[in-house]
């Protein structure tokens, strides 16, 4: 009963009192009858409760009323999506405008990172300092040549310090010639400012880590932007197009210094030599030489390779334009001979006999690593027999030739063993026509061929760069082929003067050529032939017949 009367009661006063009122009046009723349900027991709550729910859900009244009710609903309706979107684009702009200062300031720091790299002191100058036992502030010029200078260096040294511009460097020399210890020096004495110098690889991810930690940047591995589900930019990308970002940031800094100190930047890749030369090292050294084309042209940078092999100067050659090479030679017999007597007065408080010297000067010539053995060594001649017996043996271990009887499945690596001893035999043979071999004052006049003739006498075009990379044989920048030092060509005098050698040569070219003999031969068998007279005809490359006649006397055996 407490159900049926509260309803028609409750609805007749709220039509008659303003919308506002009605509000207050409907809440405050709830409650009231949510508070007296607390008392009622037995079928009476649930019945207020049910008829509460009931008078709740009604529906809005028509009339002005209703209208009222429905206009001010959408206006809460458009004001709170105006508040949501108002709320996501703020959001929204504050983060873009976070990320975007965030992608400015780590590009800014990337290029004020590489700019500090450029700053004096360089790691390679502390590896150098610890190499020799020193601390950098000792390395003056007088530490940097306390027993040697060489010819080359005073060019080397405007090179690194920027005073040649517009052209980018090749040096080229045998290994162990003095280029990296140049190098190295003149590092020394500018402080390493405006340089970076880096270590190639033969591995394009392993030089790419190489460049970065010379330039102290990191291709954009250490960029946050990762976190909002951006595609990073490591994802998808080869280590030549992080290389090739690394020169873009290279090349901005290069240009804001151009403008500030009006010095190009310096870029030494040391051991150029150690790329493949395949389709990647290629790739790599086209890239390298496309920025140091532009760069000299426009005078940003300097680049400086440096190599031990040939092919590398052959590669660059064909789209040279601004590029000057540097050969880097042995030491003629006075600089050798100087050098030799002041690092024995210096460290060893001795000056050695003249025929001593010369005696080391015969045996191991001008080769600055040499040179530097021999001077550290107690006994001196002895030193020299050991570096002589080296070289022989590494030339024997890689190219002995087997003679007639090695077998079919060593065929390919003979051929390259054999066209090394042609081509040292045929150095030795040069050798003996020249006029002389030993100038009184530059020393060892070593035979040499051109390299185009160097082919022709090996019949392989191909097998020369194997050689110029083992240090057996060396190309110069003039396309000469001649022994790698004093050493291996005293090795190949005696090799090739071996009593027996030239006839077991001969067996060794006879046997390969008997097997490429085999490979290339096809064998004809007729079965099952009685007694008779066969003839065989052909026809030549000439179009002339050819008739070979065949009579068989014997009747074959039926088994």
């Amino acid at each position: 009963m407490l159900a049926v009367n509260i309803r028609p009661n409750f609805h007749f006063f709220a039509r008659s009192q303003p919308l506002c009122q009605q509000q207050c009046l409907r809440r405050s009723s709830l409650l009231n009858l949510r508070r007296s349900r607390r008392y009622l027991n037995g079928s009476a709550g649930p019945q207020v409760s049910s008829s509460l729910l009931a008078a709740d859900d009604d529906p809005v009244p028509s009339g002005e009323g209703g209208q009222k009710t429905a206009s001010a609903q959408w206006k809460g309706t458009l004001f709170k999506m105006f508040e949501s979107a108002a709320t996501t684009f703020a959001t929204l702009l504050i983060l873009g405008l976070a990320g975007y200062s965030y992608h400015k300031y780590y590009k800014f720091l990337v290029l004020q990172k590489i700019e500090k790299a450029f700053e004096p002191g360089d790691p390679v100058l502390d590896l150098a300092a610890l190499d020799s036992g020193v601390s950098d502030t000792t390395l003056d010029d007088n530490a940097s040549t306390r027993w040697l200078r060489q010819a080359e260096q005073d060019r080397i040294d405007k090179v690194i310090r920027g005073g040649d511009r517009g052209h980018y460097h090749l040096l080229i020399g045998e290994k162990g010639t003095g280029k990296s210890s140049m190098l190295l020096k003149a590092i020394q004495k500018v402080k390493g400012e405006g340089i970076a110098m880096l270590e190639a690889h033969a591995d394009l991810e392993i030089f790419r880590i190489r460049l970065g930690k010379a330039l102290d940047y990191e291709f954009h591995e250490d960029y946050i932007g990762s976190l909002f589900s951006i595609r990073g930019p490591r994802e998808g990308a080869t280590a030549l197009l992080d290389i090739e970002r690394a020169f873009n940031k290279l090349e901005k800094v290069a240009a804001k210094r151009r403008k500030t100190l009006g010095k190009p930047l310096v870029l030494v890749i040391n051991s150029t030599h150690l790329l493949r030369d395949d389709h990647d090292g290629q790739d790599l050294l086209e890239l390298i030489q496309q920025r140091a084309e532009q760069w000299a042209a426009s005078g940003l940078a300097t680049i400086v390779l440096n190599s031990d092999d040939y092919w590398v100067y052959e590669r660059l050659k064909q789209y040279s334009t601004r590029m000057e090479v540097l050969p880097v030679l042995d030491l003629d017999k006075k600089q050798a001979i100087g050098a030799l007597k002041q690092y024995r007065s210096r460290f060893y408080e001795q000056e050695p006999p003249p025929d001593i010297l010369e005696q080391v000067y015969d045996m191991v010539g001008g080769r600055l690593t040499f040179l530097a053995r021999v001077a550290k060594s107690v006994n001196m001649l002895q030193e020299c027999k050991d570096i002589y017996d080296m070289e022989k043996t590494w030339f024997l271990n890689n190219n002995w030739i087997l003679g007639s009887g090695m077998d079919d499945d060593v065929m390919d690596q003979q051929k390259y063993a054999s066209a090394a001893m042609v081509l040292a035999k045929a150095l030795v043979n040069e050798e003996k026509e020249l006029e002389r071999t030993y100038d009184p004052e530059k020393g060892h006049i070593l035979p040499q061929l051109p390299l185009h003739k160097a082919r022709e006498i090996m019949t392989r075009s191909d097998f020369i760069k194997d050689y110029d990379h083992n240090n057996i044989f060396t190309i110069d920048a003039q396309a000469m082929v001649r022994a790698d030092s004093v050493p291996m060509q005293n090795a190949f005098r005696e090799i090739c003067g071996h009593p027996g050698f030239e006839k077991h040569l001969d067996a060794t070219l006879n046997r390969i050529a008997a097997i490429e003999s085999l490979g290339r031969t096809r064998e004809l068998v007729a079965k099952d032939l009685v007694s008779g007279h066969y003839q065989i005809k052909g026809k030549s490359d000439k179009g002339n017949g050819i008739s070979v006649g065949m009579q068989q006397t014997e009747p074959f055996e039926d088994h």
